[in-house]
């Protein structure tokens, strides 16, 4: 049995769950989101 796990999803959950306990870090979560997920459309890790 082999699990495939893309990183977008994974990025995602741990955001909304930072957001979801710490809402006052919306802005640098939400920030550090965009610029993760530009980072892996640059190198092409598909999402």
């Amino acid at each position: 049995m082999t699990i495939h796990l893309e990183a977008a999803p994974l990025i995602t959950l741990g955001a909304g769950l930072a957001i979801l306990f710490f809402p006052r870090l919306l802005n640098y979560i939400v920030a550090f989101y965009l610029i993760v997920l530009g980072i892996l459309g640059l190198l092409g890790q598909g999402f």
